[in-house]
C-alpha cells in the first residue's frame, strides 16, 4: 500500500485503541480501566495518567486530611496516657504478663498458653526503660514501690493510642468520607473500655495494634491494584504479612484476622482470574507474590519469634514441667542439662515418672485424701506439672524382698513391681471404684502403710514395642504400667481436678489398653548409687521438635482453661450488650477502683448500627461488608470455644463494630457530641474511683449504674 494508505491505517488503529480505553468511577472512588491486551505490560492494567499529571499522582479522593488525623492522634494519646502510673500497684492480669516480662529480662523459662511476642515486647519495653526484672508480680494489689513499672504500661498505652488513628485511616479508605472516619475514631477515643485495656501491662493493646495494622495495610494494598508490582504495591503487601505474623505471635486469636485477609485475597485473585486481559503467566505472578507476602513471610517471621524466644529463655524455670524430658535437657539449671544418670532402671531405685501426654504431668501423691463420695476415701494420686519432692517413688519387688547389699537387678519388660511413694510410704494402688472425673476409668490411690498393702498394689511394666526381657531405659523407653488385678493401664486424663485436688491433673487407670501418650510414661529422674552413669547430652531435641512441642503444649493449655471456683467469667452473648464488666482493681469504697466497662452509649450505638447495617443493601459494598465480616470472624468463634471466656475477649470485634458504625453514620455532630458527653460521664471507670460503690445513693456514680450487672 502507498504512504497515505499506511497513514490512514495507523490512524484507524490509534482510534480503535482509544475507543477501547474506558475509564469509570467505582463506588469506592478509585478509577477502573479496561484496555485491550496489546496495551498491557506484564499482563497488568496500567493507570492512565491524567492530563498534565504523573502516572502515580494521587487523586483528590486519595487526600488524607492531615490536620484531622493529627487531632485524632493527640486525643488518643492524651486519653491513654492520662494517669498512666495510677494505681501504683498490680492490676488484674498484670500479675501474669508483668511477671512474664520479668522472666525475659532474667532469661528464665516459663509456660504460657499464648505465643511469646507480646510478652517479649513487654519485657523489652521494661528493660529499655530501666526495669530490672526483680518485682515478683505475686498478686493484684501488690505495691510497685521503687520498681520502674511505668515503661511497660507506657508501651502498651502507646500501641493502644494507635487504634483510633488506624480506624480513622481504614474508614477513610473504605468510605472516602472524613466525617465517617472521624466518627469511627471518636468512638474508640472515648470508649472507656479501650482506654482501660490500653493503660496496663496486658497483651490486648498489643494484639489489637497488630489486628488493626493488618486491616489498614490490607485496605491500602487493595488501593494499589492499578499499580501491580510497583514499590507501593509491594510495600503494603509485605507490611500486611508483617502485621499478620505479629497478630498471631501475640495470641492465637490472631488467626481470625488472618482468615479475614485470606478471604479478601481469595476474592482479589478470583477477580484477577476473571480478567481476560490477564494471561495465566501473569496471574501466576500475582498468586506467587501473595503466597510469598501473606504466607511465607508471616510464617518465617512467626518462626523467628519462637527462635528468639528459645534463645533468650535458656534457663530452667517454672515452665519446665509442662514439657518433655528431652526439651528440659536444653535448659541451663535443669537437672537434665548436661547431666549424667544411670542408663537402666533397677529395683531399689528412687525415680520420677513423667507422662508422655503434653502437660500430662509427673506421677505425684501427697498426704491429702480423696473427699467423701469421690471413690474410696484414700490418698490422692495426681499428675503434677512441676518438679517436686512428692514426685519421688521407690521401685520395689512385689514381695518387698529387696536386697540392699547385692548387685542391682534391672527391671525388664513384663516384670511385676510395686511403686511406693517416697514421702508417704503408701503404694500406687487401683481398684473397682470410678475415677473422680473420667467416670469410665478406675480410681488410682495411695494405699497401705510403710510399703505394706494388698494385691491391688501390683503393676506390670511394659516397654512399648519391647519384648520380654528387654531392660527399661531411663528417659528413652516408653513404658506402660498394667494393673494386675483389674487389667487397666495407668493413665493421665489431662483433666484438671477441683480445688480439693489442688487443681492438679487427674490420674486414672484406663480400661482401654491401647498405646496412647496418655497411657505412656518415661522414667525421668533416677537415683541409685549402685548403677553407673551415662551422659544425657544425646537427648537435646532439634529446633523443629522444640517448636512443634511448644505449640501442642500451648493449644492444650489454652483449651484446658476452665473457670475456677467463684471466678468471674462471662458468655459471648453478654459482650455486645455490655452486660457486665471486669474489676481491674479495688473492691470496696476505701480502695482505688478501676472497672473495665465499655462506654455504654458507644457500645449500644455500635449494636444498633450492626442491626441497621444488616438491613441495608449496602452490605454488598467493599467497606461495610468487609468490616461486618471482620466483626463476625472475631466474635462468632467464641460460641464454640470450650475454654473459659472473659469480657475483654470481645474488644477486637468491638473495633470492627465501631468502624462499621462510622461508615453507616451521617451526622458527625450528633455522634461526636454523644460520644464525648458519655465519656465525660463514665471516665472514672478508667481513671479510678474512690468513695461509696455505685449501688449506694451517696455515690457520685449512683445514677450511672444503668444495669444491675454493673459492679462498680
Amino acid at each position: 500500500m502507498d504512504g497515505r494508505q499506511k497513514e490512514h491505517c495507523t490512524q484507524r488503529q490509534d482510534t480503535s485503541a482509544v475507543r477501547h480505553r474506558k475509564t469509570c468511577k467505582t463506588n469506592e472512588g478509585s478509577e477502573c480501566l479496561s484496555q485491550p491486551s496489546n496495551e498491557t505490560s506484564n499482563g497488568a492494567n496500567k493507570r492512565i495518567p491524567k492530563r498534565g499529571g504523573h502516572l502515580d499522582s494521587p487523586s483528590k479522593d486519595d487526600h488524607v486530611p492531615v490536620h484531622t488525623l493529627v487531632l485524632v492522634l493527640v486525643l488518643s494519646v492524651c486519653t491513654r496516657f492520662y494517669k498512666i502510673t495510677e494505681p501504683p500497684h498490680v492490676c488484674w492480669d498484670e500479675t501474669h504478663f508483668g511477671k512474664m516480662g520479668s522472666y525475659y529480662i532474667n532469661r528464665t523459662f516459663f509456660f504460657d498458653v499464648h505465643p511469646p511476642l507480646g510478652k517479649m515486647l513487654i519485657g523489652l519495653a521494661g528493660y529499655l526503660t530501666g526495669y530490672d526484672g526483680t518485682f515478683p508480680f505475686i498478686k493484684p494489689g501488690d505495691k510497685y514501690e521503687h520498681h520502674n513499672y511505668w515503661g511497660m504500661r507506657a508501651f502498651c498505652a502507646a500501641l493502644g493510642s494507635c487504634l483510633p488513628p488506624f480506624a480513622f485511616l481504614i474508614v477513610l479508605e473504605l468510605s472516602h468520607s472524613t466525617p465517617a472516619a472521624l466518627i469511627a475514631a471518636s468512638l474508640l477515643i472515648f470508649d472507656t473500655g479501650c482506654i482501660t485495656l490500653s493503660q496496663y501491662i496486658l497483651l490486648d493493646p498489643i494484639l489489637m495494634f497488630f489486628i488493626m495494622g493488618s486491616v489498614l495495610c490490607m485496605v491500602r494494598f487493595n488501593t494499589q491494584r492499578l499499580r501491580p508490582f510497583s514499590f507501593s504495591w509491594w510495600f503494603w503487601l509485605l507490611l500486611t504479612g508483617f502485621c499478620l505474623s505479629g497478630s498471631l505471635g501475640v495470641k492465637f486469636v490472631g488467626l481470625f484476622v488472618i482468615l479475614l485477609v485470606g478471604i479478601n485475597t481469595a476474592f482479589d485473585l478470583w477477580r484477577l482470574l476473571g480478567d481476560l486481559s490477564l494471561s495465566l503467566v501473569d496471574f501466576g505472578k500475582h498468586l506467587l507474590a501473595r503466597v510469598f507476602g501473606l504466607i511465607m513471610l508471616p510464617l518465617f517471621l512467626y518462626t523467628t519469634i519462637f527462635a528468639v524466644h528459645f534463645v533468650v529463655l535458656n534457663r530452667s524455670g517454672p515452665g519446665d514441667g509442662f514439657f518433655s524430658s528431652s526439651f528440659q535437657s536444653r535448659l541451663i539449671g535443669n537437672n537434665l542439662h548436661n547431666a549424667s544418670m544411670p542408663e537402666y532402671l533397677a529395683y531399689g531405685s528412687v525415680i520420677t515418672v513423667k507422662n508422655l501426654r503434653i502437660a500430662g504431668g509427673y506421677l505425684h501423691s501427697h498426704w491429702h485424701l480423696y473427699p467423701e463420695g469421690v471413690g474410696a476415701h484414700q490418698q490422692q494420686v495426681t499428675g503434677y506439672l512441676h518438679k517436686d519432692y512428692n514426685n519421688l517413688w521407690l521401685v520395689k519387688r512385689p514381695d518387698n524382698s529387696d536386697d540392699l547389699t547385692g548387685p542391682p537387678e534391672l527391671v525388664r519388660h513384663g516384670d511385676i513391681i510395686k511403686l511406693e511413694h517416697k514421702e508417704t510410704t503408701r503404694n500406687l494402688h487401683s481398684h473397682f471404684h470410678e475415677a473422680p472425673l473420667t467416670k469410665k476409668h478406675l480410681q488410682v490411690t495411695g494405699y497401705g502403710i510403710n510399703g505394706s498393702g494388698d494385691m491391688n498394689d501390683l503393676w506390670q511394666v511394659e516397654v512399648c514395642g519391647g519384648k520380654k526381657g528387654d531392660p527399661v531405659k531411663v528417659l528413652r523407653s516408653k513404658v506402660r504400667f498394667l494393673h494386675r488385678s483389674t487389667g487397666c493401664v495407668l493413665c493421665s486424663s489431662g483433666k484438671t481436678l477441683p480445688k480439693w485436688g489442688w487443681e492438679q491433673v487427674e490420674v486414672t487407670c484406663s480400661p482401654y489398653v491401647k498405646e496412647t501418650p496418655s497411657t505412656q510414661w518415661n522414667i525421668e529422674d533416677l537415683i541409685n548409687p549402685k548403677l553407673p552413669n551415662i551422659s544425657l547430652s544425646v537427648l537435646k531435641p532439634t529446633f523443629l521438635e522444640i517448636i512443634w512441642e511448644s505449640h501442642i503444649v500451648m493449644i492444650r493449655g489454652n483449651s484446658g482453661l476452665k473457670p475456677k471456683d467463684n471466678e468471674m467469667h462471662s458468655k459471648p452473648w453478654h459482650w455486645p450488650i455490655n452486660y457486665q464488666g471486669l474489676r481491674f482493681s479495688g473492691v470496696n469504697e476505701t480502695e482505688y477502683r478501676v472497672y473495665l466497662l465499655g462506654n455504654p452509649v458507644i457500645w449500644w450505638l455500635n449494636l444498633l448500627s450492626l442491626a441497621l447495617f444488616v438491613l441495608m443493601l449496602t452490605v454488598a459494598s467493599l467497606g461495610g461488608g468487609m468490616l461486618l465480616l471482620g466483626w463476625l470472624l472475631h466474635y462468632l468463634p467464641f460460641y464454640i470455644m470450650g475454654r473459659i471466656l472473659y469480657y475483654h475477649h470481645y474488644f477486637p470485634a468491638m473495633l470492627f463494630s465501631s468502624m462499621l458504625t462510622g461508615t453507616t453514620a451521617n451526622q458527625i455532630t450528633k455522634f461526636s457530641i454523644s460520644a464525648c458527653f458519655s465519656f465525660y460521664l463514665f471516665h472514672p471507670l478508667s481513671y479510678g474511683m474512690r468513695g461509696p460503690l455505685a449501688h449506694d445513693p451517696a455515690s457520685f456514680m449512683a445514677g450511672l449504674r444503668w444495669m444491675e450487672s454493673w459492679e462498680f
